[in-house]
């Protein structure tokens, strides 16, 4: 039986003006499909017209995983699976390009799509069960190096994504992926004391240094030509498997 759409995500404003958007598939590891990443475009847009909230929160409803990746177990026809990638790099590019300061609760399993979401954050805190994966060079999925070496530069890039290693909560530190680490269940609240922190700053000039790093860095602008590959290589190459496991 499918799970109802309005459980998908979930999407509230704290205290602080700090918004959280949390994904609600626990029982599928939170894997990403079609639905999930509608409501997550909707919601990042909510966020982002709302003058009141200052930092973006995503997480999820269990801190055993964010999201163990794209659910490649949903049904869909070819264009669905063309619809669907166009949905995902349309999400990286929303995140990547969001105004405010955004950060990504990492607890457990982040994987793939997963991982992609909060490498596109700004800032990440890991949860002592992370468990970090970019299956991409194992599954010949063209993703994860526009918003990957930004984060933690060339080597480490090419570490992470030619090995398709899984990275634990003391390594994910040292290369950078994760800003801090908290206990498994606390990752969230420490998250939203992280934001509580940034949002405590004027946040005119918090705006102000973002677009003054990304200028610098053109992430955004690797980023959509990073998703433009992808959707063509979903389109006319071989593309993510219509049936198997979430990666």
């Amino acid at each position: 039986m499918s799970e109802p759409a309005t459980e998908v995500t979930s999407y509230e404003v704290e205290e602080q003006g700090v918004a959280v958007l949390r994904l609600q598939r626990p029982k599928s590891r939170n894997a990403i499909d079609t639905q999930m990443l509608v409501e997550i475009l909707e919601q990042l847009a909510v966020a982002r017209a709302d003058e009141a909230v200052r930092v973006l929160v995503i997480s999820s409803s269990d801190h055993m995983g964010l999201s163990a990746g794209a659910d490649v177990k949903e049904e869909l026809d070819g264009e669905g699976h063309v619809r669907r990638m166009q949905l995902f790099a349309d999400v990286y590019d929303q995140i990547v390009a969001f105004p405010k300061p955004t950060i990504a609760a990492c607890h457990g399993d982040v994987v793939g799509g997963g991982a992609e979401i909060a490498v596109a954050c700004d800032m990440r805190v890991g949860g002592s069960n992370l468990r970090m994966r970019f299956p991409g060079a194992a599954l010949g999925v063209p993703v994860g190096p526009a918003r990957l070496v930004t984060l933690c530069g060339l080597a480490a890039a090419k570490y992470l994504l030619f090995s398709s290693r899984t990275v634990g909560a003391d390594e994910a530190l040292r290369l950078g992926l994760v800003n801090r680490v908290a206990p498994a269940a606390a990752t969230e609240d420490s998250a939203l004391e992280l934001a509580s922190q940034v949002a405590a700053h004027p946040p005119e000039a918090v705006a102000k240094l973002k677009r003054m790093l990304h200028g610098w860095d053109d992430v955004e602008g690797r980023s959509a030509a990073e998703g433009k590959d992808q959707v063509e290589w979903q389109r006319s190459g071989p593309g993510l498997p219509y049936t198997g496991s979430t990666s």
